[in-house]
């Protein structure tokens, strides 16, 4: 059977193109290899067929969940095996007896919101549990910032179900003696593998070099090589040892041994409801590593350390430098301590307790204790660490290699000590953070692996570790695996001797080396198939946006790290990325535009490598929507990406119509207002409509924007009569595309407002914003204009005459698209216009605290408004001064809607070939929100694209703050 008859076999998903081969040739580690095939598989039959189909042609499967590995261990030459869309389920949770039965693909934080309401959770927390999936946390035994309280996945795994290298289901769970050796009766592989442990282990001199050669029982966190150390110790090999269960060699065996189907894990009642962190600033790592040791004393639940190279790379990030506010003075290094107690009265006992500890053996010279929704902000920080180190510009990185190491946390300070040492001596330095409490810090040196020297430097540096590691009896991986990183050392770690019985215990679970090959045993070298060729040079491109400050257009792309922040789901959260959130594609994250830009630009010889139909094919459907902007710790903006691929994509294939017609969206409306019975005739009219948006090229389904009886500009140069006699103070307002022709009933309800609350609006002939050539990659027409509207503001605009918007993505165009559209003076010009350019909700919020506005002038009322907000506002301000003047001044109740992208986005939504998606898009979380409120709660959304989505997806209207507000004022 040759691939495609075996993709006919399947009921999934399969792929063997180069586009998705080369999507999954990455995760989050150095390391690239493109497979042979990419499946998606549906049913347990579906996994059969594969890996019977792998071992009769000699291949091999790699079971993969997120990709977000970082030794490689989801990297390889044969068919990836994505369990990620469909065996997501919670099949069962026994409340009673503490378990659930998940699979593999359902996330580790989606998991824990579905037990809440049992008031339970899975305990183990990696940074990336809003997108790490139980099955990769078992293939890794993963850990977390918890792990001096809970432990690793290991203990929390109980039973597995998998699939044998022989295609055949086995149950994997605990057994008593007598179960265990009626096992290892039989022929078939599953009664093989229990045969082989029994010889192993009952053998006393193996049992000797196995606890002398491994890692010091005292590590919490060990993951090197296979874990027949932990076997060992139970019956029948240890008198009074736990119940033999293999899912202790399962966990952290990364997909070598078996296919995991579904597993069985212990629950954690919920923690105690009182907890408070205490950040202790320190002046030196080796000052913080000492004030862990007495941390440790005061039973916290986890201590994590953060170095002043994370604190840095905050202040390059818009959606962490707000989670930066604990931070006092300049610390070389900050150790977080929690503090999980069941009385408020008993954490702050104990907090200054600890504080009072510290003082006394002076250690630390400051102890914020942050408490409330603070924590969240503060562990956030923390798990972006990995993500923020790498937005650092250039091709200088902090690399993976010696990041997961683990000591007994009594040797951290000393073996710390030796780690600078050793870097030292090569010219390195290294950022620390994470696992204090563990005795594991991640580790990452700043190395150049396009260059010879470096890639030499990232096998001597791994090199020397190991040494070092083994002279303290550590783990070389903590959390994070050997993968292909750490495999070659591990004969050094663990002896010969035990080596020679992993790779025999490898050999009787898969005989055809068909599961994962190439990890924990017979790994090539560590230096081999890394993501960047050596001597590799960067190449570069004239571009129309401003990528200088991440060193051109290819360094911006290779900021993703491949962490996957861009695989959440709408459980978790947040916008990035919404085409994921509805399709859970790998092809439609980030992640995947962002290795593919980097692939295709990279890895070519044509003249214009942007104009390729693979790149084409996965930006597809980025909605542009700039989550990613705030939310990719790494600042991966794809938004921009995306404009500027579109140009030079455009520069060899040419401009489409139905793109032409939409970056001139403005001129189409200006001359629809020149008729406006023709435009509502025509749209008015369904046969007639539909037959216009077929040949535009906009879905039927689509209701088309509608057009105002007369225009903005018209009302406020005939109609308007400013009431103002002494007014508070001048602001130009900015009229966009849509607020002229479309809503102007909500431009002249601003101006009423403005007006009645004291302010004089003045309006000055400009030009569009640009915003629908920049969402088409027209950027010589979005170019044209900003420079256009910069020469026109530059003397107008200050503190005291800001300029004024109420269409989030035109406005915020000022601030954002135009000094990248523009270099020398006409930059320096759109900066300081834009720090003076505001959304009309942060205008009002800011003239509220700084008391111009009396809230008095409102009335009374108590409204229950939930609000959307849009996802340039998200991406490029907050969300907090809309809510604070529907609150404040209209004296509502005001929720958020937890939504991210409302799926429209602009044209987008419009598009035939994108609305099914738009509207999925919309079903995730909004949809079905606002279809839940009563008729008399209100629903507000600033954008236009998503009043409009928002109409066609529920019925409803939604309403723009200004209306809201117009209508709470008195008289």
């Amino acid at each position: 059977m040759n691939l495609n008859s075996l993709k006919q076999t399947l009921e999934g998903e399969f792929f063997t193109d180069e586009t998705t081969r080369k999507l999954y040739a990455t995760d989050a580690s150095a390391y690239r290899e493109i497979p042979q095939a990419v499946a998606i598989p549906k049913t347990e039959d579906d996994l059969v067929k594969l890996i019977r189909f792998a071992r009769e042609n000699k291949t091999s499967v790699i079971p993969r969940t997120a990709g977000t590995s970082l030794a490689g261990q989801v990297v390889g030459a044969g068919i990836v095996v994505d369990v990620s869309k469909h065996f997501n389920r919670i099949i069962e949770v026994n409340k009673e007896e503490g378990w659930a039965l998940v699979e593999p693909g359902i996330v580790r934080d989606d998991l824990n919101q579905h037990l809440k309401a049992y008031g339970y959770f899975f305990a183990p927390e990696t940074s990336t549990a809003n997108r790490a999936m139980i099955g990769g946390m078992i293939g890794n035994n993963s850990c977390g910032s918890n792990s001096v309280v809970y432990g690793s996945t290991r203990e929390h795994l109980l039973e597995v179900n998998a699939i044998l290298s022989d295609g055949n289901k086995a149950w994997f769970g605990p057994l008593n003696k007598t179960e265990f050796l009626s096992r290892t009766e039989g022929d078939a592989l599953e009664n093989k593998v229990y045969r082989h442990i029994e010889t192993m282990l009952s053998n006393a001199d193996n049992r000797k070099e196995i606890e002398k050669e491994f890692p010091k029982r005292s590590i919490q966190r060990r993951n090197t090589g296979y874990a027949i150390d932990m076997l060992a110790r139970m019956e029948p090999f240890q008198d009074g040892g736990d119940l033999f269960n293999f899912c202790s060699l399962i966990a952290g065996s990364e997909g070598t041994l078996a296919f995991v189907t579904s597993a069985k894990i212990k629950l954690t009642p919920i923690d105690p409801p009182h907890k408070k962190l205490v950040c202790i600033h320190c002046h030196s790592i080796d000052e913080s590593l000492r004030a862990n040791l007495v941390a440790l004393h005061h039973k916290p639940s986890a201590v994590e350390l953060m170095d002043h190279y994370v604190f840095e790379a905050t202040k390059r990030n818009r959606g962490q430098a707000e989670n930066r506010f604990f931070i006092e003075g300049d610390p070389q290094a900050i150790l977080v301590a929690e503090i999980t107690r069941n009385t408020a009265a008993q954490v702050d006992a104990d907090a200054q307790a600890l504080i009072e500890d510290l003082k006394s053996k002076g250690l630390g010279y400051s102890y914020p204790v942050v408490g409330g929704d603070d924590i969240k902000k503060v562990w956030n920080l923390r798990k972006a660490g990995l993500g923020l180190l790498s937005n650092v510009p250039g091709d200088d990185k902090p690399v993976p290699v010696i990041e997961d190491t683990a000591v007994d946390v009594e040797d951290l300070p000393s073996y710390i000590a030796e780690v600078g040492d050793i870097l030292k001596k090569h010219g390195l330095y290294s950022v620390h953070y994470a696992h204090a409490g563990s005795g594991e810090l991640h580790l990452r040196p700043i190395i150049d692996l396009k260059k010879t020297e470096g890639v030499q430097l990232f096998r001597t540096i791994a090199e020397d570790i190991a040494t070092l590691v083994k002279k303290y009896d550590g783990s070389l991986s903590g959390e994070h695996g050997d993968g292909r990183l750490r495999g070659e050392f591990i004969p050094q770690m663990i002896g010969p001797h035990n080596y020679a019985l992993i790779k025999d215990l490898k050999r009787t679970w898969d005989p055809d080396n068909l599961f994962n090959p190439g990890k924990i045993v017979d790994t090539p070298p560590m230096d081999t198939f890394l993501r960047y060729e050596k001597g590799q040079a960067t190449k570069e491109f004239d571009t129309v946006l401003d990528f200088s400050s991440t060193m051109g257009i290819l360094r911006t792309a290779e900021q993703c790290n491949g962490s996957g922040d861009c695989r959440k789901t709408e459980i978790s959260g947040g916008t990035m990325c919404p085409s994921y959130m509805a399709t859970r594609k790998e092809k439609d994250t980030t992640r995947a535009r962002a290795n593919i830009l980097r692939e295709m630009i990279t890895r070519t010889d044509k003249a214009n490598p942007f104009a390729q139909e693979e790149i084409k094919e996965v930006m597809d459907l980025c909605l542009s929507c700039k989550g990613c902007k705030s939310e990719c710790p790494s600042n991966v903006d794809m938004g921009k990406l995306k404009q500027e691929w579109q140009y030079q994509y455009y520069k060899t294939k040419g401009i489409p119509f139905r793109t032409r017609l939409i970056g001139n969206f403005s001129l189409g409306m200006k001359l629809a207002s020149l008729m406006p019975w023709g435009y509502r005739f025509v749209f008015g009219n369904k046969a007639l409509g539909n037959v216009a948006k077929s040949v535009i090229g906009f879905a039927a389904d689509r209701s088309m924007p509608h057009l105002s009886p007369i225009s903005w500009k018209k009302w406020f140069t005939q109609k308007f009569k400013p009431t103002v006699k002494q007014p508070t103070k001048t602001v130009y307002l900015f009229i966009d595309e849509l607020l002229n022709y479309n809503e102007a009933e909500i431009g002249i309800t601003t101006v009423r407002l403005l007006d009645k609350l004291g302010y004089a609006i003045k309006f000055v002939e400009h030009h569009d914003s640009g915003r629908s050539f920049l969402s088409k990659g027209m950027l010589e027409e979005a170019r044209d204009l900003a420079r256009k509207n910069v020469a026109l503001f530059k003397d107008l605009i200050t503190a005291e005459t800001p300029l004024i918007g109420v269409e989030p993505s035109a406005i915020l165009t000022f601030r954002d698209e135009y000094p990248d559209l523009l270099r020398g003076d006409e930059k320096t010009s759109a900066y300081a216009i834009g720090a003076h350019t505001f959304m009309i909700e942060e205008f009002l919020a800011k003239e509220l605290d700084a008391g111009r506005i009396d809230a008095n002038a409102f009335k009374e009322q108590r409204l229950l408004i939930k609000m959307h907000g849009h996802c340039q506002q998200k991406a490029l301000s907050t969300l907090t001064p809309m809510k604070k003047i529907l609150t404040v001044l209209g004296k509502n109740e005001v929720h958020l809607i937890p939504s991210g992208c409302c799926g429209m986005a602009g044209s987008f939504g419009y598009e035939k070939e994108h609305y099914d998606l738009s509207m999925q898009i919309g079903e995730l979380v909004l949809f079905p929100t606002v279809r839940k409120q009563p008729e008399e709660v209100v629903i507000a959304a600033p954008g236009t694209s998503c009043r409009h989505q928002i109409k066609d997806g529920t019925g409803r209207r939604a309403l723009h703050p200004v209306e809201i507000l117009w209508n709470a004022m008195k008289d």
